[in-house]
């Protein structure tokens, strides 16, 4: 049940779905499992209100049960980090390699080049020289052409990794679908 919805009002308004669709909503297994989630007051239609009670308690265990395992997680990721262990995946290229990378990108090695040499892909390259790369351009910019490409309608991209001409056009407007 844990599983089937993220909070307490959410249990009530999927329990109101079924309702609403006719169907029924049992627990097949554990403790609850003679009950009816789904039983209605024959007279006014409304959730009884000891199944209304009994899941709102569900519901509420079970948003303790995730706060309480969210804590715990963050507890324990800082507790690493104090130790000095940063958590993720390891870089692909290691400490002592990322210097020569590094140097290699300045003197004008592409990026592919360097994943080959390396036997790494061109996303751990990336990100071994992260902070030696051009900024995107920022979104929502009054012209979102590169600097290099405001003045020609054929602009080389910055990038050392492609060579070919890259050709500019204004974003067109959106169309509208007639339905």
């Amino acid at each position: 049940m844990f599983r089937l919805v993220r909070g307490t009002q959410h249990i009530l308004d999927v329990l109101d779905v079924l309702h609403r669709d006719r169907l029924a909503l049992r627990i097949h297994d554990g403790a609850f499992s003679a009950m009816d989630l789904t039983a209605r007051h024959p007279r006014t239609g409304e959730l009884l209100s000891a199944v209304k009670f009994m899941v709102q308690t569900l519901a509420a265990a079970g948003e303790l049960q995730r706060d309480l395992q969210r804590e715990l997680t963050y507890d324990g990721l800082r507790a690493a980090e104090a130790k000095g262990n940063k958590g993720g995946r390891r870089p692909a290229v290691t400490a002592e390699k990322t210097d020569a990378v590094r140097t290699a990108y300045l003197e004008g090695r592409s990026i592919a080049a360097l994943a080959r040499e390396y036997a790494v892909s061109r996303g751990a390259i990336r990100t071994a020289v992260a902070d030696l790369l051009p900024e995107p351009a920022a979104a929502g910019a009054e012209d979102a052409r590169p600097r290099s490409c405001r003045s020609s309608s054929t602009c080389r991209g910055g990038s050392p990794t492609s060579s070919a001409p890259l050709r500019w056009s204004p974003p067109s407007a959106p169309r509208l679908l007639k339905v």
